[in-house]
C-alpha cells in the first residue's frame, strides 16, 4: 500500500510524529547520564524503575481510554500533555532555574502520556487500514522511528551538551503543535456504539480482562519459558538506553575516530554514545527485512539460542573496552543479535497460540518487555555496588541463561508436537 493511498489521518501522523521523534531522540538517550549525575547512579536507577511502573499502568489504561473516549481525543490530549511536560522539563534545566527532581517528575509524566498515546495510535491504524495492508503500514511507522533513532542521537551528540534547554523547548513546542495538527486535520475513527459488539462495562473491568489474559502463561509451559527467557535477555538489550550511555560517559575519554590529512574527527563519551545509538538504529532500519529472511533458513531453536549467546558476547565486549572502535564492534554484534529474532518472535507466538486465543497470547507476550523494562534499570545502582565489570558479567550470564531456557523450551515444544501428531 503506497503512502499516497493512505488515509489522511495516517499521512498527518507519519510526518508529524517523525519530526517529534527526531527531536525526542536528540536528548532522550542522554537522560540516563543526566539523572545519574544529578541523583547518583544508585538513586537514579531506582527512580527509573519507579517511573516505568507508572508507564506500564498507563499503557493498560491507555487501551481502555482509546476504546471509551476515542482515538483522536486521547492522542491529542497525550501529545499536548507531553508538550507541557517537556516545557516544564526545559524550565528545570534552564539558565534561570535548576531542579533535577522537577526534571525527573516531568520525564515521568512524559512517559505516562506516551504510554497513553501508543494504544490509541495503534488502534487508529487498525480502524482505517484493511487487514491485508496493516503490516506494511505498521512497517513504515516502525521504519520512521528507526530513522529518527539514526538522525536524532547524531544531532543530539552535537547540540545536547550546550543547548539542552533549547532542545527541550523545541520538542515541547513540536508536541503542542502536533496536538493542534491532530485536532485540526484528523477525524475520530472509534467505531460507533452500534458497531461495538462488546457492551460497556465498569471502568475497572479492563484491568480484570488484562489479568485474565495473562493467566494463559501458567497454563502453557512452553509459552511460560518463552516469557521467562524473553525477560532475561531483555536485561541485555534494554541497557542500550540505560547502562551503556552511563558507561560511555564515564569510561570513554576523548579520542580520534579517524584522521585524513590535516583533518581529524574526535569525540568523547556522550558523542560516542550518540554514534553507537545511531549505528544501531541505522542497521535496524536497513537490515531488518534481509536478516529476517536470512534467519528463516535456519531452525528457530538455533536462531533464538544463538541470538542470546551473541547478546552475551556483545555485552561482555562492551565492558572490556573503552576504545571507540571496540565499542563500535560490540554494537555491531549487539545489533546482529537484535535483528536475528526481530521478525521471528511474532510468528513463533502465532504458532504457539490456538486460533481463538491469539489475542490473549500476544497480550501476555508483551510481559517480556514490560517486566524487562521495569527490572532493567537496576543495572545502574549495580555499577555502584559491584562495579562495571561484574555488572556486565551478570548481564551476560542472564543472556546465557535465557539461551538455556530457549533450549529447554524448544525441546518441550518438539515433544508436544510429536505427541499431538501421534
Amino acid at each position: 500500500m503506497r503512502i499516497r493511498d493512505w488515509d489522511r489521518n495516517l499521512k498527518v501522523r507519519l510526518f508529524g510524529e517523525a519530526l517529534m521523534n527526531i527531536t525526542f531522540w536528540m536528548f532522550f538517550p542522554f537522560l540516563t547520564i543526566y539523572f545519574a549525575e544529578s541523583f547518583g547512579k544508585g538513586r537514579a536507577g531506582l527512580l527509573l524503575i519507579f517511573s516505568q511502573v507508572f508507564s506500564v499502568a498507563a499503557n493498560l489504561m491507555g487501551g481502555y481510554f482509546a476504546d471509551t473516549f476515542g482515538r483522536k481525543r486521547m492522542m491529542v490530549i497525550s501529545a499536548f500533555g507531553q508538550g507541557a511536560a517537556f516545557l516544564v522539563f526545559a524550565l528545570a534545566v534552564s539558565p534561570w532555574f535548576t531542579s533535577p527532581i522537577t526534571g525527573f517528575i516531568a520525564f515521568a509524566i512524559v512517559g505516562i502520556f506516551g504510554s497513553i498515546y501508543w494504544p490509541a495510535s495503534q488502534a487508529m491504524i487498525a480502524d482505517v487500514v484493511e487487514e491485508k495492508d496493516r503490516s506494511s503500514v505498521f512497517a513504515v511507522f516502525y521504519t520512521s522511528i528507526n530513522i529518527a533513532v539514526v538522525i536524532g542521537p547524531i544531532l543530539g551528540a552535537i547540540f545536547y551538551v550546550k543547548y539542552r534547554f533549547e532542545l527541550l523547548v523545541a520538542v515541547g513546542i513540536i508536541c503542542v503543535l502536533l496536538a493542534a495538527v491532530l485536532w485540526q486535520y484528523t477525524r475520530e475513527t472509534l467505531p460507533k456504539p452500534s458497531q461495538v459488539k462488546k457492551k460497556q462495562e465498569k471502568w475497572y473491568s479492563f484491568m480484570k480482562e488484562q489479568i485474565s489474559d495473562y493467566k494463559v502463561i501458567v497454563k502453557d509451559r512452553v509459552f511460560l519459558l518463552f516469557i521467562l527467557a524473553g525477560v532475561l535477555v531483555a536485561q541485555t538489550f534494554m541497557q542500550l538506553d540505560l547502562l551503556i550511555p552511563v558507561y560511555t560517559k564515564e569510561k570513554v575519554v576523548s579520542q580520534t575516530l579517524f584522521e585524513f590529512g590535516n583533518f581529524s574527527f574526535s569525540l568523547g563519551g556522550e558523542q560516542a554514545f550518540g554514534l553507537l545509538l545511531s549505528e544501531n538504529g541505522f542497521f535496524v532500519a536497513l537490515l531488518t527485512v534481509s536478516v529476517t529472511k536470512w534467519m528463516t533458513k535456519y531452525r528457530e531453536r538455533n536462531v533464538f539460542i544463538l541470538s542470546s549467546v551473541i547478546y552475551a558476547a556483545s555485552i561482555i565486549l562492551f565492558g572490556q573496552t573503552s576504545w571507540i572502535w571496540g565499542l563500535i564492534a560490540a554494537m555491531g554484534l549487539f545489533t546482529l543479535a537484535e535483528l536475528m529474532t526481530a521478525g521471528m518472535q511474532q510468528s513463533f507466538i502465532s504458532s504457539l497460540a490456538p486460533e481463538h486465543m491469539r489475542g490473549q497470547y500476544f497480550a501476555a507476550a508483551s510481559l517480556r518487555y514490560t517486566l524487562g523494562r521495569t527490572i532493567a534499570p537496576i543495572s545502574i545502582p549495580l555499577t555502584v555496588w559491584i562495579g562495571y565489570s561484574w555488572t556486565f558479567i551478570i548481564l551476560a550470564i542472564l543472556a546465557l541463561f535465557s539461551a538455556v531456557l530457549y533450549w529447554v523450551m524448544f525441546q518441550m515444544h518438539e515433544k508436544q508436537k510429536i505427541s499431538s501428531v501421534a
